[in-house]
């Protein structure tokens, strides 16, 4: 007989791992420099400074870090969407 509870416990492992991984991507660090620019990123995407011919400008990686948010909110409405659709 099919158990449609059985997948809850590969859903609550998915979930673990993508909690871990992103505990792990939190941890790094990616720093690009270019034309004067210093940009510094963490491993999940989140702009820790971005730098201007020396000069620290935090304004623009908190701009930077709203306008990524609000994509992720955009793709995760239209996941939503798409599953409810099905």
């Amino acid at each position: 007989m099919f158990n449609p509870l059985s997948g809850l416990g590969n859903l609550q492992k998915l979930q673990q791992q993508a909690k871990q991984m992103q505990q792990a991507l939190q941890q790094e660090e990616v720093t690009v420099e270019k034309n004067g620019v210093v940009v510094k990123v963490r491993g999940d995407q989140r702009i820790q400074e971005v730098e201007i011919d020396g000069v620290i400008e935090n304004r623009i990686a908190e701009a930077i870090n709203e306008a990524i948010k609000k994509t992720q909110e955009l793709a995760a409405r239209k996941l939503i969407e798409m599953n409810q659709n099905q």
